[in-house]
């Protein structure tokens, strides 16, 4: 489950993976995607072509008039043989079974008009509980440098040199939030995050040599919670900003349940979703943005994933809601790992 939510925690300005009209795309690699070409239905004198990369290099094309579709999957050493379908009436082009050499700029020409789109397929995606280690894996040949890359702004957070003999953790970067916390297999390359928080949690990209390859962590926060109780899920803000927008949303459908505009001065629940589950259930602190979830039943237990400011947040959050027998047990199991 914590993969289907990967695609939507890279989405920074909407929720179906578009930067505006920028283009941006995201997919889980193995995945398929259908880039839009905005058309509800081709005119009978439309021609559409797809083309990819700064060669510009021919994958698909549409000629209406000459009732003409074609695939030209064997290009690029056939990268994307057998994985292109074209819509005869949209010509939005899908591409299926994505694999990381799919990525790069997209080219979209309707006559003489183009829409340009950027597709990133992530290699990974791997999800940790709070407090646990994790390994990204890499392999690396005996002439490689490799390095791994953090965040948005791709802070440079460790590398090794083979040729050089050189391995180095960058891990008082970022404000220190790795500090100690990284380690390089010298055989392999990967990288081991140990005693993850919160602050850990985005994207890691794997460069070997000038290949890229992308990684995402989700380190989620477990919480257990009696059956019946309420239990409160902190957004980590002290005040919200007058202009500040806060989302609250369940589940691999990621449904919307609660959300703040301080903007507008607006807190909506949307507690009549996904069969009145939540009716009469939600609470929202419209200092802070935190979710309570009162009378917990097992139906709630699941992913609650804030956004803030229409940006996934740090913090997803597993609440697993227990009968009050088990719960005990759990809490017992959970204090113990955390403390080892």
């Amino acid at each position: 489950m914590f993969l289907k939510l990967v695609l939507l925690c890279l989405c920074l300005w909407r929720l179906d993976g578009v930067f505006g009209d920028s283009g941006l795309e995201s997919v889980i690699e193995g995945d398929s995607f259908s880039l839009n070409s905005g058309l509800t239905e081709m005119k009978d004198d439309d021609v559409i072509q797809w083309r990819i990369g700064d060669e510009n290099t021919l994958i698909a094309e549409i000629n209406k008039r000459a009732d003409r579709i074609t695939v030209y999957d064997d290009v690029l050493d056939g990268r994307f043989r057998d994985r292109l379908k074209l819509d005869n009436q949209t010509g939005s082009l899908t591409i299926t079974n994505t694999t990381t050499e799919h990525t790069g700029d997209y080219d979209q020409l309707i006559n003489s008009e183009r829409k340009r789109f950027f597709l990133t397929v992530i290699v990974k995606s791997v999800s940790v509980k709070e407090g646990d280690s994790v390994s990204l894996n890499s392999q690396m040949k005996d002439d490689d440098v490799i390095q791994w890359w953090f965040g948005y702004e791709w802070t440079l957070i460790a590398e090794i040199n083979v040729t050089a003999d050189r391995i180095t953790v960058y891990d008082d970067v970022l404000d220190g939030r790795f500090r100690d916390r990284l380690k390089l297999d010298n055989q392999t390359g990967s990288l081991t995050i140990t005693n993850t928080r919160t602050e850990h949690d985005g994207e890691y990209k794997l460069q070997i040599n000038s290949e890229i390859k992308r990684f995402f962590l989700r380190v989620y926060v477990l919480v257990p919670v009696k059956e019946g109780d309420s239990v409160s899920l902190n957004s980590d803000l002290t005040e919200m900003k007058d202009d500040d927008e806060i989302q609250w949303r369940f589940g691999d459908e990621n449904t919307l349940i609660a959300e703040i505009y301080k903007r507008f001065d607006r807190i909506t629940i949307y507690d009549d979703v996904l069969d009145g589950r939540f009716r009469d259930r939600l609470k929202l602190d419209n200092q802070t943005g935190s979710l309570t979830i009162t009378n917990t039943r097992a139906e709630h237990d699941g992913e609650y994933k804030l956004l803030i400011n229409r940006r996934f947040s740090s913090k997803v959050f597993r609440v697993s809601v227990y009968d009050p027998e088990e719960l005990n047990e759990i809490k017992h199991i959970f204090t113990h790992q955390v403390h080892d």
